[in-house]
């Protein structure tokens, strides 16, 4: 119900999107109905379930029996990052996520701004429901970053930065070095394959204007 939710309020942005299921934080293995009706599930909510993540013995045998493929190495590439978001959760005042640790959850205060001090890696989202999210380390290319509220993000954007996850409009996006392969905000989103010269490696702030989103460089 919450992915649904989620897929309705930004259509254009996560509509037909590719899904890989990383099925490693569970305890027990799932069995095939079961993962079956999961798959139901997330294509109902308008998502492609396309791969499962991790190579084990057991995700290879349920890979097979819903004939998807598996891709071994997606979850090393975001070990790193899962792991350096659990020291953090641990040595915060925040209790730690009983969810996947490579969402980066905050607390039920929706007043306090959620900062991240490490680099993002490809591969990695980090989701700050309720708040606004604060990067002060590079994000790179394929990593993604979420926030209900704004994103401030004081190193090189380089992935995705979607701000207004829950439809708030009102919601920016600022970068110091802003190379992003998208950003978003309340669902309208811009793509950049290739960045236009006055934007690549400036200051710049996002902001939505209607249904426009508009990129300017930050005024010195």
């Amino acid at each position: 119900e919450e992915l649904l939710e989620r897929v309705n309020k930004a259509p254009q942005l996560l509509k037909h999107t590719a899904v890989i299921l990383d099925l490693g934080h569970i305890s027990e293995v799932l069995d095939t109905p079961t993962a079956q009706t999961l798959l139901v599930a997330i294509r109902h909510a308008g998502m492609r379930p396309v791969a499962l993540a991790s190579g084990t013995p057991a995700t290879e045998a349920l890979a097979h029996s819903l004939n998807l493929p598996v891709l071994a190495g997606f979850r090393e590439a975001y070990q790193h990052t899962s792991e350096a978001l659990h020291s953090l959760a641990q040595n915060s005042e925040a209790p730690p996520s009983t969810a996947d640790d490579n969402l980066f959850e905050p607390t039920s205060t929706p007043s306090t701004t959620r900062h991240h001090p490490h680099l993002v890696r490809s591969g990695q989202q980090l989701y700050a429901r309720a708040t606004d999210l604060v990067v002060t380390a590079p994000v790179a290319n394929g990593a993604e970053v979420i926030a209900d509220g704004s994103i401030h993000v004081y190193g090189a954007l380089r992935g995705r930065a979607l701000a207004g996850a829950q439809g708030l409009t009102s919601a920016r996006i600022y970068s110091s070095e802003f190379r992003a392969e998208l950003v978003s905000i309340a669902g309208c989103y811009r793509v950049f394959e290739r960045m236009p010269a006055e934007l690549e490696g400036q200051s710049v702030q996002c902001w939505l204007q209607g249904e426009t989103l508009h990129v300017a460089k930050l005024q010195r």
